[in-house]
This record gives C-alpha cells, sequence and structure tokens, in this order.
C-alpha cells in the first residue's frame, strides 16, 4: 500500500470513495459536536468553581451535554453501519473481479486453488478491520485536530502552538512503525499462504500417501508451518503493541506539556479558568483521532494483505478490450500464430498457420506436448498470441466482443468439470431452460447408458472419466441445440470409452450440423472427420 489509502481500492470499488466522503462529513459533524461539548463542560464545572453555586440555567447544560452524548452515539452509529456496508460492498467487487480474473485465464497455473480460495474467502473478509475501523478513524483524523486546533487557537494561541509542534510528531512515529507493521504482516501471510497450500496438496494426495505408509511422516511437516506461522503472527502482535505503546506515551507527553504550561499560567493569572478548562479538556481530542489512526491500523493490516494478494490475480487476468459483434460467417485462421507460456523457454506454438471452414468437423492430432491444447485454448480467446494472430472472417479474435464470442462456443475438455447434484443438473449447465425430455434427449446422443438422475458428487465422484465426458458431450449439445453455439471445440472427448460409445459421441458431433474441432488420436474420429490436420503443418 502506497499510502493510507490503497489507490487500488479508490479505482475499483465505488463504494469505497462514497464512504470516504461520509467518513470526512462525520468527522466534521463530530469535531463541532466535540467542542461544543467541551465548552459546555468548561462553562459549567468553571461556574460550580467561581460561585460556588449551580449555574441558573444548569438544566440547558445538562440538556445540552446529553444531546452531544446522544449526536455523537448516532454518529458512532451511522459511521460503523456505512462502514460495514462498504465493506460488505467493496468485497463483493474484489470477489467478483477475482473470479473473472481467473475465468479469463483459466489455464493459469501460476496461482493455486488453495491461495485464491484463502484470498477470497478468509482473506477478503479481513477487510471489514479496515473499513470499520481503519478508514472511519482515518476520517476522524483528517478533520477533527483542524477544527479542534481552531478552537483551541482562538481560545489560547500559545497552547495551540504547542498542539501544532507536538501534533505532527505522532503521524511520523505511525509512518515508521508502520512500515515495520506492513513487513511483518505481510510475511505473516506469506507464511498462512505457504500453509494452506501445504495442507492442500497433503489433502489431495492423501490417497497415495496412505498407499505408500507416509502420511503420518508428513505430520512433522504440518508441524513446522504451524510453528512458522505461530512465530510470524506473534512478531505481528508484538510490533502492534509496541507500537500502541510508543503512539499513548507520545500522546499524553504532548497532552502533559500543554497541561502543565496551561497550569502555570492559571497560577499567575495569564489564563482565564473557564479558558483553561476548555484547552485542557479539548486538547487530548486534537491528539486522539491521530493516536487511534495508528492504533486501528493494525486491525486493517491482515485485509490490505490480502486485499494486495486480491488486485495480483486480479491484475494477472487478461483485460478483454473487443467490443466488435461476432461475425455470420464463422471463417476462422490461425495466421502464423506463436506462444510462448511465461516461465518456459521453448515455444508451445511457432508459425501455426489453420484455416478452418464454417460447418467443418476438423480433427488435430499430434504428439503429445505439441501445442495442441494451446491452439485450443486460443480459439476460445483464452490466450492471445505472442506473435501471429487468430481472425474470424478477417476481423481479429481480439476485437471480437469476449462474451458473445463463448456464447458461440461449446467446449468439452478432457477432465469436464461437475458440480455436485445430479446429472441432469449438469448438463442443464449447458442450457438452464432445457426440459427434462432435452436433457435426456442430450444423453442418449451422447452415449450415455444412464438418466439424468444419477447422483454426482464433488468434483465428479461417482461417475468414471468415460461417463463424465459423456455428460460433459450432452452438455455441448444442448447448448449447440437451445443456446445457439455454433461451433463445438473437444479436447479428447473419446478417451475412456469403448468402440460402440465412442461411434455413438462422433455420430452426436456429426449430427449436431455446427462446425467443429477436435483434438484426437483416435482412429474412428479420424476417420469420421472431414479433415485431419497435423499440428504445425499449413492447412
Amino acid at each position: 500500500m502506497a499510502g493510507p489509502i490503497d489507490p487500488r481500492l479508490l479505482k475499483r470499488a465505488g463504494a469505497t470513495r462514497t464512504y470516504l466522503v461520509a467518513s470526512v462529513v462525520v468527522g466534521l459533524v463530530t469535531s463541532v459536536l466535540l467542542i461544543a461539548q467541551s465548552g459546555l463542560i468548561a462553562r459549567g464545572i468553571s461556574h460550580v468553581f467561581t460561585e460556588r453555586s449551580l449555574p441558573g440555567n444548569w438544566g440547558v447544560l445538562l440538556g445540552g451535554l446529553a444531546a452531544v452524548f446522544a449526536s455523537r452515539a448516532l454518529l458512532s452509529w451511522l459511521n460503523e453501519t456505512i462502514a460495514h456496508r462498504s465493506a460488505a460492498s467493496v468485497k463483493s467487487t474484489l470477489r467478483r473481479d477475482i473470479l473473472t480474473a481467473r475465468l479469463s485465464r483459466p489455464r493459469d497455473s501460476a496461482t493455486s486453488s488453495a491461495s485464491m480460495v484463502k484470498v477470497v474467502t478468509s482473506g477478503l473478509d479481513d477487510l471489514d478491520g479496515y473499513f470499520s475501523k481503519y478508514l472511519p478513524q482515518l476520517g476522524l483524523a483528517a478533520t477533527v485536530p483542524f477544527l479542534v486546533g481552531g478552537a483551541i487557537l482562538l481560545t489560547d494561541w500559545q497552547s495551540a502552538i504547542i498542539v501544532a509542534f507536538t501534533l505532527p510528531l505522532i503521524p511520523l512515529f505511525m509512518a515508521l512503525i508502520g512500515w515495520t507493521t506492513e513487513a511483518a504482516t505481510a510475511k505473516s501471510y506469506a507464511v498462512a499462504d505457504r500453509l494452506a497450500n501445504h495442507f492442500a496438496d497433503l489433502i489431495e494426495g492423501l490417497p497415495t500417501l496412505q498407499a505408500f505408509a507416509r502420511a503420518r511422516a508428513q505430520r512433522r511437516g504440518v508441524e513446522l508451518g504451524e510453528e512458522q506461522y505461530r512465530g510470524a503472527t506473534m512478531r505481528v502482535l508484538y510490533v502492534s503493541f509496541l507500537s500502541a505503546l510508543a503512539l499513548e506515551l507520545l500522546a499524553s507527553l504532548s497532552v502533559a506539556v500543554v497541561a502543565v504550561t496551561v497550569g502555570f499560567r492559571l497560577v499567575y493569572g495569564d489564563i482565564g479558568f473557564e479558558a483553561a478548562l476548555f484547552v485542557l479538556v479539548l486538547a487530548p481530542e486534537a491528539f486522539l483521532p491521530v493516536r487511534q489512526v495508528g492504533v486501528h491500523f493494525h486491525d486493517s493490516a491482515d485485509g490490505v494483505a490480502a486485499a494486495d494478494a486480491a488486485f495480483r490475480l486480479i491484475d494477472s487476468g487478461s483485460v478483454s478490450t473487443g467490443t466488435a459483434p461476432v461475425p455470420a460467417d464463422l471463417r476462422i485462421r490461425f495466421e502464423d500464430v506463436a506462444y510462448t507460456y511465461p516461465g518456459s523457454d521453448s515455444p508451445a506454438l511457432e508459425h501455426f498457420d489453420l484455416a478452418i471452414e464454417p460447418g467443418e468437423v476438423l480433427a488435430i492430432r499430434g504428439t503429445s506436448g505439441g501445442g495442441k491444447s494451446t491452439a485450443l485454448a486460443m480459439l476460445m480467446g483464452f490466450l492471445h498470441p505472442d506473435g501471429g494472430r487468430v481472425t474470424v472472417d478477417g476481423q481479429d479474435l481480439k476485437d471480437l466482443d469476449e462474451r458473445a464470442w463463448r456464447n458461440e462456443l461449446a467446449w468439452v475438455g478432457q477432465e469436464p468439470g461437475m458440480l455436485n447434484g445430479t446429472v441432469a443438473l449438469n448438463v442443464l449447465l449447458g442450457h438452464p431452460d432445457a426440459t427434462p425430455a432435452d436433457v435426456e434427449a442430450a444423453l442418449h446422443d451422447a452415449g450415455a447408458d444412464f438418466d439424468g438422475t444419477k447422483s454426482v458428487g464433488d468434483d465428479g465422484e461417482g461417475l468414471s472419466a468415460g461417463e463424465r465426458r459423456r455428460v460433459a458431450l450432452a452438455r455441448a449439445l444442448l447448448r449447440i441445440r437451445l443456446g445457439g453455439a455454433r461451433l463445438l471445440v473437444l479436447d479428447e472427448p473419446t478417451a475412456g470409452l469403448d468402440s460402440s460409445t465412442e461411434a455413438a459421441a462422433v455420430d452426436a458431433v456429426r449430427a449436431s450440423g455446427v462446425g467443429a474441432v477436435i483434438v484426437t488420436h483416435r482412429p474412428a474420429v479420424m476417420a469420421a472427420a472431414d479433415r485431419v490436420v497435423e499440428l504445425g503443418v499449413l492447412a
């Protein structure tokens, strides 16, 4: 974070800007109430001490104090309510942006699922402290000291000079401590992220570890990770408590200087009792908001660290700027396309040329790792070429509206995603408005020997690899028949299927009546295709 307010939060989350305006308004009103409260207290107490009797308008004074206290309580409640609503809005915006960025680059493996889950759940939830405590106090710190200092200046310019010289010391020390806190919090977050990834890897590989009797041996690794996280957390707490002590001590000494000078001047008659009491009551209020900013900075540190991680995920996504409509003629060309994955020394694709005609069933074959899946990812807009271009009827694919283009596609991957529920529920992802008859027809045409009532667990549990591909193919057929998709993209759709089921799947692709691009090694699929191309050969 480059300053007290992360500019990326202001840019991406409109609720942040709205809340900052509201917090400044609340700070101004609070300042006025503080000045009024101090004036009422000073007037009432000074009258009692000088006249040795209650003031004649004591009822008005008490009523005024009660009104001020009630107004401050109402402002505090209103500020907290707006803060929580703003935090909820910002967290929702960031979560949507993270998922959008991830969906824009589904093949990006730089960020693990464990890290992403941590960021979008407990990580961003820590922003509550940033919005409900830190930003409200920042609004008060930006307004209260100036108005309170102005009131002190009008009453006693000598005390105002002391406040003006000592008050900036608190932000100075706060900045020095804040850098230490930020470094400690970032380290704690990194350790927690590493522990989360380690634990997720263990859970995923637990069957293999059990099979080789190595599960217990991993316990020590988890314990070491826990110890590191505990140490990092205690370091953050240590810095937090130490900084709170330093800021409290500095503020107390500053107020003490004002109190001592006012006391001596009161003894020598250089200042009136009511004015002295007014300054003494009001002086701590000038330091309190700034001091509390440093205290509440630690409440926001974890949320800011999570926001940094969130923005890294968001910035890693590709930003689609295309707005052109999809052409009616889906004549697709790969023109001297090249692509190299980040961190790789050798290109996945180089000088790749391919023509895909409308309505054509095209099979692509090639060696493993030769770039077949990379070519499909470019066709769907998940990746953009480093060199060359992909065009649709002469228009660069990057210039087309991304959502509109993907509406034209039906996709079946090697490992299709599945939701917990039933087969019918997963097929309906192709077109939610489909009828049960449409679902059963799609399953039949995809070669499935089971109906839509079959249960599906998390990540397709309960289905074999071949059954999952048949469900995905049925989903794609539904998207074509009812959703209007005009191009079917398949990556090894018949792997794991027997010959009869494979033949049914190929017939379903052919009968769909739309163009199809199929990556395959199966002879039956290549025989049914209109054309077979070897990756890297001019078509």
